[in-house]
């Protein structure tokens, strides 16, 4: 009896330190994601001599991929908590920390190296300067978003669990792979435009700060066995990922972007009280 008693302590902590082990995994992917960032810097000589930056390109792909593996771990460390019980303080500060790395640091380090990268011959000290700004405010805007989120659930005074107050920082890291994912697609206009991804990258920093309401998708996700409805949108959701590929998923990554600054200038018209917290 007293050894089936151990075996089960032993059990249950072992099932506790899933959660934390897949946390590990989004951090270390966000770390992995930092270094090869830096690998691009190797092609800057052949870029110069052959006017090809593909290499490169390669690069700032497969960082992009990364970003997106350690969503995929984000939101299984969650799954995973919720099912096994072992959601606790310890795993929401280990969250995070990882996602500072991951979707804070890794993005904001993506963004400047891959400008720099590819528009250093067209760019300034004053626009270097630019640059750099805009990467410390989406830096910043992450920090600022992720201390936040710890506050509430310490204080447990989050009034709506549905809904997040500002963007998430995994949803401002998306928004800038997907971008990343399609420039080879628009070469040109950003070519014309090389400030524009650090630009937009200060606008996800700021909405990140902001009081306008966001979807908390990890709930949405769990939900769908209980509601018809939203299983519907989830298999729409797969079947435009699915038939378009990276432009459907660019469309619906734009679409949450998007659904923040709508749902709340609604409920500034409408005068209703925020639905985020």
């Amino acid at each position: 009896m007293k050894a089936r008693i151990k075996f089960s302590e032993v059990g249950r902590r072992i099932l506790k330190w899933i959660p934390n082990s897949l946390t590990l995994c989004n951090s270390l992917c966000g770390f992995a994601a930092i270094l090869y960032t830096l690998h691009a810097h190797e092609f800057r000589f052949e870029s110069i001599i052959n006017g090809a930056d593909s290499g490169a390109m390669n690069v700032f792909n497969t960082v992009a991929i990364l970003i997106f593996s350690a969503m995929i771990f984000d939101a299984l460390d969650g799954i995973a908590a919720r099912i096994l019980n072992a959601a606790s303080m310890h795993g929401i500060q280990m969250d995070s920390l990882s996602d500072m790395v991951t979707f804070g640091v890794a993005p904001a380090v993506l963004v400047v190296v891959l400008t720099d990268f590819l528009y250093s011959w067209r760019i300034s000290g004053g626009i270097t300067a630019l640059l750099y700004i805009c990467g410390a405010i989406y830096l910043g805007g992450a920090a600022l978003r992720l201390a936040t989120y710890n506050v509430y659930a310490i204080e447990g005074s989050k009034k709506n669990p549905n809904w997040f107050s500002g963007m998430p920082s995994p949803g401002a890291a998306a928004a800038l792979c997907v971008v990343i994912f399609l420039m080879p697609q628009f070469r040109d206009f950003f070519r014309d435009f090389p400030l524009i991804l650090p630009i937009y990258s200060a606008l996800l920093g700021i909405l990140m700060v902001s009081r306008i309401p966001y979807l908390h998708a990890g709930r949405f996700l769990m939900s769908v066995r209980h509601n018809p409805q939203r299983l519907i949108v989830l298999i729409a959701l797969i079947a435009v990922v699915t038939i378009f590929r990276l432009p459907g998923l660019a469309v619906i990554v734009t679409l949450y972007v998007l659904s923040g600054p709508v749902l709340g200038l609604y409920n500034l018209f409408s005068k209703k009280e925020p639905i985020g917290q």
